[in-house]
């Protein structure tokens, strides 16, 4: 034998066969798809067989009262399917139409693998982009392809967006009264509860229901019947006040929150929230509209206290300016509405570079495979901030199946493939969505306040 050869031998004795299939190669001996063909291809390397999409439908229930709307992809794999949280409430019967009869026929015969590419076809599909109602079937499709993926791997989608970063999500709950004493009351119950954050509302969103005056529009017979009634300048004066007796009855531990809901004029707002810094809020959420905009840059340079904003947008391009504008401090994406997970993600760590961090939308009227979606992404992204608390009655835990859970204020997913959760068709079907809606506020005069 030569020494060229012995040479070769003793370092393939040194690194073992498997590890040295490009070695081979290099020292001129049998190339490395010879050599994995030799030892055994890998379970890692084999990779997934190829999965296509065989249907795409909506399931409406609506166990808690509010509208849910959820998406349910079926594969040509036995047995696997994924879903994902389309709900918009107020709209819910226009949902079902844009996925039953749109989505499906776009989705089918695709692979189920390519979800960035997926999320961009479907988004300009329409030509027409966003919109609430395609915006949350695509929302819907989104969430449920990274369940697939999540079953495909074996993991919880947390760790498909890069693992754990804490052990749970802190989460704020909801409290409020018709006086701040009774706010107080509440707060106190809360922190038993092992809260930490809680946001204070005194009657409804600009306390709406906490007064009884009669406004004038219905002694006028104007509007309809089902309309309420705001009281701006009576609102503007109690939020202070409330902030001054929850702090004094609870205080200074505990983070106190306030949402606006854009109810009020932007200088009234910018005026309210200078008069609350002192109470140290955690942050004040929406203080203006979509349509005004531009007015954070005032707020911005008037007060130093922690703003969140962006439920109502709907379109990912609508966050950018803000955020390198450091306008928000919390980004409020309602993750059903912005189209998703895949476009969550993008905006999350967009944030991470302009020190904004998260503040998911999780409200009553998302389904609990939608909460599931943010708490997964509310795992992984370093720049979370905060998510909003939610509790599932009986009979929505007997709609859907592993629903996240909450616990001394921190929320947890079900630890299993994909999202966690999962429906109950039969369940689901005795609790049938309605088409009313009733969002109309107005003022005195019977101006109608947006939201």
């Amino acid at each position: 034998m030569d020494q060229p050869d012995q040479n070769r031998r003793e370092t393939l004795k040194m690194l073992g066969f498997g590890s040295s299939a490009g070695l081979l190669s290099l020292f001129g001996g049998i190339s490395t798809a010879e050599a994995r063909e030799q030892q055994g291809t890998p379970q890692y390397a084999k990779g997934l067989a190829p999965v296509k999409i065989k249907s795409v439908k909506a399931i409406a229930t609506a166990p808690q009262g509010s509208n849910l709307i959820v998406v349910k992809v079926e594969t040509t794999e036995p047995g696997l399917y994924g879903l994902g949280c389309a709900t918009f409430t107020q709209r819910a019967a226009a949902v079902v139409v844009a996925i039953n009869t749109y989505l499906n026929e776009f989705c089918v015969g695709k692979d189920v693998d390519n979800i960035e590419d997926m999320w961009q076809s479907a988004y300009v599909s329409s030509y027409w982009r966003n919109g609430p109602v395609l915006n949350n079937a695509l929302s819907g499709l989104d969430q449920a392809l990274w369940d697939i993926k999540g079953k495909r791997a074996n993991m919880p989608v947390y760790q498909l967006l890069g693992g754990k970063v804490r052990f749970a999500i802190p989460c704020y709950t909801h409290a409020g009264g018709n006086t701040p004493e009774a706010c107080a009351d509440s707060v106190k119950k809360f922190m038993e509860q092992g809260f930490k954050y809680i946001r204070i509302q005194q009657g409804g969103y600009g306390g709406v229901g906490s007064t009884v005056d009669k406004p004038d529009f219905k002694a006028a017979n104007f509007g309809y019947e089902g309309d309420a009634y705001m009281n701006v300048m009576g609102y503007l004066k109690s939020v202070p006040k409330m902030f001054n007796v929850v702090r004094k009855e609870c205080g200074e531990e505990i983070e106190l929150l306030h949402d606006v809901h854009e109810r009020v004029q932007p200088m009234e707002a910018i005026n309210m929230i200078k008069q609350v810094e002192e109470y140290r809020p955690f942050f004040i959420e929406d203080p203006f509209s979509p349509e005004n905009m531009k007015w954070f840059a005032q707020l911005r340079q008037t007060t130093t206290v922690p703003i969140a904003m962006g439920e109502l947008f709907n379109n990912i391009n609508e966050f950018k300016e803000p955020m390198v504008n450091q306008w928000f401090d919390y980004i409020r994406i309602h993750v059903s509405q912005i189209g998703g997970i895949t476009p969550a993600m993008k905006v999350a760590r967009l944030g991470e570079w302009f020190n904004v961090r998260t503040a998911w939308h999780g409200p009553g009227d998302v389904s609990p495979v939608g909460h599931a979606a943010h708490a997964h992404i509310d795992l992984a992204v370093w720049n979370f901030g905060i998510q909003e608390a939610v509790q599932f009655s009986e009979k929505t835990q007997a709609v859907f199946s592993g629903c996240p859970t909450m616990n001394k204020g921190y929320m947890s997913v079900n630890e299993v493939p994909g999202l966690g959760v999962d429906i109950n068709e039969k369940e689901a079907a005795k609790y049938p969505i309605t088409t009313k809606s009733n969002w109309q506020v107005r003022k005195m005069d019977g101006t109608i306040i947006r939201p």
